[in-house]
């Protein structure tokens, strides 16, 4: 019997849906993974992953920009300003924080 297989984005937003609190741990995963290769647009797609579970629309209103911009901004080939990307977190809940890398330490 075969399958039909949902696509990855599709599945992330439904997780981040019904479990909320995973958006935490699934960010956190992307940016310390931000200076890999893809790892930059891995970000955006995460952040736009939970921008759609929370309903892309609310997320834009509440980070007051326009939708079609938030879309640009966390589109692959979107480049955020620290303004944008702030008032996103913020919208989504979410703060952004720093932690030291004992690799460089």
């Amino acid at each position: 019997m075969k399958h039909a297989s949902r696509p990855h984005d599709e599945t992330m937003v439904e997780l981040l849906r019904e479990d909320p609190a995973f958006a935490d741990e699934y960010l956190a995963a992307c940016l310390e993974d931000i200076d890999q290769p893809g790892g930059r647009e891995a970000l955006l797609m995460a952040l736009r992953q939970v921008a759609e579970a929370q309903g892309m629309a609310q997320v834009a209103e509440r980070a007051g920009i326009q939708r079609e911009s938030l879309y640009k901004a966390l589109s692959p080939k979107g480049n955020p300003t620290l303004k944008t990307l702030l008032a996103v977190l913020a919208a989504a809940g979410l703060k952004l924080s720093v932690s030291r890398d004992h690799a460089h330490a």
